[in-house]
Parts: C-alpha cells; sequence; structure tokens
C-alpha cells in the first residue's frame, strides 16, 4: 500500500484526518525516510494516530512494532495502562488491519513484549518528549532508543518545541522543549543529528498559555475560554528532528 492510500484509508477517523494539516504525516514520515520495506518501532503510541497510518503501510512488506509507555509514577502508570488496555482492544478489533503488529512496553528504559535489540531500521516518537522529562526517564529512554536500533538506523522525533533558554521547569510546565535539549540529549545517548525540518512549524504558536501547549488544539484544556483564539493558532509549534546510529 502507498503511503498515500494509508493516509486516505478508511481506518483513520474523520476526527484524526482533520488533523492533517497540523500533523503533516506524509511530509513528516517521509522526511524520516520511512520504506514500505522497514521495521519500524513506534515508541508511545497513545490512542494510535499514527498506527492507522504505519499498520496499513508497512503490513505487506514490512513489520510495525509498538512500545505503549509506562511510567515509573504509580499514579501515571494507572493512567497509562488504561491508555495501552484501550489500544490494545482497538487493535484486536480490527485484525485484518493490525494483526500482524506487535505491542510491548517501554518503562524505566526497558521494553518488554519483543526482542529490541539492534532490531529495527527506524524508532519514532511523536510529542512524547515532555512527559518523560518530567518522569525522569528521558535518558535512559534515548539509550533504550539507541539499543534497539540496528546500525544505520534512524530515530525519528517530533515535539512541541520550546523558545530557546527556556528553563527545564518551564519545560516540565509547559510541554514545550527546547531543540537544544533534544539534540544534547540524543547525542549524549550516542546519536548523530542528520536533519531538522521545519514541516510541523506553526509561526502563530507564541507558546505563554496559561495551560501550556495543552490551551491549544486538540486539548483545549482551558475549555471554552480563548477557544475561538486557541483554534485560530492551530495546534502546537513542534520541532522535527532526525537522528542516527552511527
Amino acid at each position: 500500500m502507498s503511503l498515500d492510500a494509508a493516509i486516505a484509508g478508511s481506518q483513520r477517523s474523520e476526527r484524526a484526518g482533520a488533523r492533517d494539516v497540523y500533523r503533516h504525516p506524509k511530509e513528516t514520515l517521509q522526511f524520516f525516510d520511512l520504506t514500505p520495506t522497514q521495521t519500524v518501532l513506534e515508541i508511545a503510541p497513545g490512542g494510535g494516530w499514527y498506527t492507522d497510518i504505519l499498520a496499513p503501510y508497512l503490513r505487506d512488506s514490512g513489520h510495525l512494532y509498538e512500545a505503549q509507555y509506562l511510567s515509573t509514577s504509580a499514579e501515571l502508570a494507572a493512567e497509562d495502562r488504561e491508555t495501552d488496555a484501550n489500544y490494545r482492544r482497538k487493535l484486536a478489533n480490527a485484525p485484518a488491519l493490525y494483526g500482524n503488529t506487535v505491542v510491548g512496553t517501554l518503562r524505566a528504559g526497558q521494553f518488554e513484549g519483543f526482542d529490541a535489540h539492534e532490531q529495527f531500521d527506524r524508532v519514532f516518537t511523536f510529542r512524547n518528549i515532555h512527559n518523560w522529562i518530567k518522569d525522569g526517564q528521558i535518558d535512559a529512554n534515548l539509550r533504550a532508543f539507541y539499543g534497539a536500533l540496528k546500525h544505520g538506523g534512524e530515530l525519528g522525533v517530533e515535539e512541541h518545541r520550546a523558545k530557546p533558554g527556556t528553563t527545564l521547569q518551564q519545560m516540565i510546565d509547559s510541554g514545550y522543549v527546547t531543540e537544544a535539549f533534544v539534540i544534547e540529549h540524543a547525542q549524549a545517548a550516542g546519536f548523530v543529528l542528520v536533519a531538522r525540518s521545519e514541516i510541523n512549524a506553526n509561526p502563530k504558536d507564541t507558546k505563554d498559555y496559561p495551560h501550556g501547549v495543552w490551551s491549544l488544539p486538540p486539548t483545549y484544556e482551558g475549555g471554552n475560554v480563548d477557544r475561538a483564539r486557541y483554534a485560530a493558532i492551530g495546534e502546537s509549534d513542534r520541532m522535527t528532528l532526525k537522528f542516527v546510529k552511527p
């Protein structure tokens, strides 16, 4: 199946497709050098927004693995396990589409549910880095991604982008992370930065909202307060970074 066909497929909800204008899945995956014969690991797929594209695209000639993230915090882990259960239920209900997808977990830098040692051509993670910083697991996770990739394999990262000079606590509170932080920590794990893209940039995003990035769509954490203003801004300004394992 072509990438265009996977993105246009009926397995994707109308609500999911409406976000393409902000998330640019085709351009993003092309930037990450995705091909249909690769073995791909997506980290923390959540409800499966990207899974709905990757699963049909890779089903015939490639392999898709998914690792739901489980927090080291007992309180957050309960939410993570609920997300994981809902996700697995979704996949089980459509075996023709998702039957070849292998699902495991990532916790404290350790994968469970599949062999992750130098198995993957690509590791992708979309809008998750801020959660791992808050959880104190960013470095353990990046080392895990490095270990999971084949030599020459690539790590693709999309993340809410903070203004340069944003402090660590501000990143945790707002959900926006500086590019410098991500690059520094990825390099410390052994990765080499290959390229940056402005595919997911949004110059309308001023990054100074009462509820951080969650003020914006699709979350609208402030409810109806300034909702029209946030809708006009759209989803967050995001970095899109490509790293390689030498």
